[in-house]
């Protein structure tokens, strides 16, 4: 499939053909091995954003977060309503596979529940306060500057959904997020869904390190999905 071919398949989605759940503040946390000093201060970007609450508690904590997705184009009470429905049908569908998935932090699919409809709700409010903060954009292009943000953060996008998505897709849209960021990129998890790390990954990195970034697999302390718990860190040399 062509770039253009994937953009378009991507691109001008209705409502009904994005799942739109988020996680919390808390779980890019352990997702990215962040701490609170590393984002006190910082521009940091959100892509793709989703129902993510990450971005409206990093401001709290005095970062300058914006997030992005595809589904910003959607008006927020739609969004909304969407996302309830999405975590409503998601728990439905973990009753029976609980087995994938560690419950560590979450105890139960109640728990679970109850973190993810919090996600949304500080999101959902977050939109609707600073709608600025939340740009609509479609993925491997991004309205943003050069080097705009200090930062990158992307979560379950990218390597997590590898069979819909080819190796040319997955470097383009990162070389598009190093674009706009100014010293480094998480991405997390490195597998797909079936907990397989993805399978281009050496490539992947050997061609970043060749144009003279600096690439590593570390293990965060958050793992749901049993065998996801490591993020690629890409860091820009100077």
């Amino acid at each position: 499939m062509s770039r253009d071919e994937q953009k378009s398949r991507v691109s001008g989605l209705e409502l009904a053909q994005i799942i739109f759940i988020g996680r919390t503040f808390e779980e890019y946390m352990k997702m990215f091995n962040l701490t609170e000093e590393e984002i006190r201060g910082k521009s940091i970007l959100d892509c793709p954003g989703g129902a993510c609450s990450f971005s409206s508690h990093a401001r709290e904590w005095g970062a300058d977060s914006i997030a992005a997705d595809i589904a910003y184009e959607h008006e927020i009470g739609q969004l909304e309503v969407k996302g309830l429905q999405d975590i409503e049908h998601t728990m439905k569908q973990l009753e029976h596979v609980q087995d994938k998935y560690r419950w560590d932090d979450f105890g139960s699919l109640h728990s679970l529940e109850e973190e993810r409809r919090r996600a949304i709700t500080d999101c959902v409010a977050d939109m609707r306060r600073f709608p600025d903060r939340y740009v609509a954009s479609v993925l491997p292009e991004l309205p943003f500057a050069d080097e705009q943000f200090d930062l990158t953060l992307s979560a379950h996008f990218l390597f997590t959904y590898a069979d819909r998505l080819d190796a040319e897709f997955h470097l383009q849209t990162i070389l598009e997020l190093l674009r706009v960021t100014k010293r480094e990129l998480r991405i997390f998890p490195t597998v797909d869904l079936s907990g397989k790390r993805y399978e281009h990954m050496d490539e992947l990195k050997a061609i970043l390190e060749g144009r003279g970034y600096i690439t590593s697999e570390e293990k965060t302390s958050y793992e749901f999905q049993r065998g996801a718990h490591t993020m690629l860190h890409i860091v820009k040399s100077r």
